[in-house]
């Protein structure tokens, strides 16, 4: 239990290595390094996850099964840091597949104006519905002793809570949040102005190109305003093809892709990754099978 300034990276094994690079990342671009802790907070340490193994829960309205083998199964844990700071303190937790480019430091300590959050809206229709991204959030600990976190969970099986509307902080006074700028949780943008990347397009992750997706689409139904789930619609149910792509692709944007891999290549030089712990995340199919020969195309660029 600490007090201290934290930032808290959730993940589960798959990826691991993502929140050791954002780890890294966090301390390497601050000049305030000093002043807060870094913590990884890993569904391995928390059973109560896996107890839940292959049961149903409630998710946008419907039933979903839980699986530890989602790629996204840490996500529960995004409401922990207030019980592991004790409900004291600032806080603040993100997504492993989130990399600082400037110093978060300056996100811990901005004033607050009494609200509880501080997060920023989600981008296309779930933005529009209200949902808010939850995958950056700065916290007043004080102010959020009822985030029970394993409580919370068990509710989603009782069919009590439904994970979007915990996920979207709908359940959550909305005037006890505020919003930050969005370049605190830049989706998949590396601008002049991003100071948190987040590479949260799943199938385009840098580390992860040409392997095979691992992961659930969030939704299989078909939703009249998403075109995305339009697309789904015709590929599955009319042309009887795959409705989801079977492999990682390439980052649009190579300068994101470079970030990611001088980032790791410091880790892997400083001892903070082993050669042997990144040739097994290889072998499991957690990062792609090219990373040392991408590694040796890119060196990681200076802070902003």
């Amino acid at each position: 239990m600490t007090s201290r300034p934290t930032v808290f990276i959730h993940t589960n094994h798959k990826q691991m290595l993502g929140a050791l690079v954002s780890q890294y990342s966090l301390k390497r671009n601050s000049p305030n390094a000093e002043k807060f802790d870094v913590r990884i907070i890993n569904t391995a340490a928390h059973p109560f996850l896996a107890e839940k193994e292959g049961q149903e829960f409630l998710r946008d309205g419907g039933k979903r099964t839980w699986r530890m083998e989602d790629l996204q199964s840490f996500t529960p844990l995004r409401f922990m840091p207030p019980e592991l700071m004790g409900y004291q303190g600032r806080a603040i937790v993100i997504d492993p597949d989130i990399f600082a480019v400037g110093d978060v430091w300056e996100l811990l300590n901005r004033d607050m104006d009494g609200k509880a959050i501080f997060c920023r809206p989600r981008a296309g229709a779930k933005g529009l519905g209200g949902c808010l991204a939850s995958s950056v959030m700065l916290l007043d600990c004080a102010k959020l002793t009822h985030w029970r976190v394993r409580e919370g969970f068990e509710e989603l099986f009782r069919f009590e809570r439904d994970y979007m509307d915990w996920i979207c902080l709908k359940l959550e006074p909305r005037e006890s949040i505020g919003l930050f700028e969005d370049h605190w949780n830049d989706f998949d943008r590396l601008t002049e102005k991003t100071r948190l990347l987040h590479n949260t397009k799943r199938l385009t992750q840098p580390w992860k190109t040409g392997l095979p997706v691992d992961f659930v689409p969030a939704s299989k139904k078909l939703n009249l305003v998403q075109p995305k789930s339009w697309l789904r619609f015709i590929r599955s149910d009319l042309l009887g093809l795959p409705a989801a792509p079977q492999y990682y692709r390439p980052h649009p944007d190579p300068r994101q892709e470079a970030f990611f891999f001088g980032l790791l290549r410091e880790c892997l030089e400083k001892g903070i990754v082993s050669e042997e712990f990144l040739r097994q995340e290889m072998a499991a199919n957690h990062v792609r099978h090219d990373a040392f020969q991408v590694m040796e195309r890119h060196f990681a660029p200076q802070a902003a």
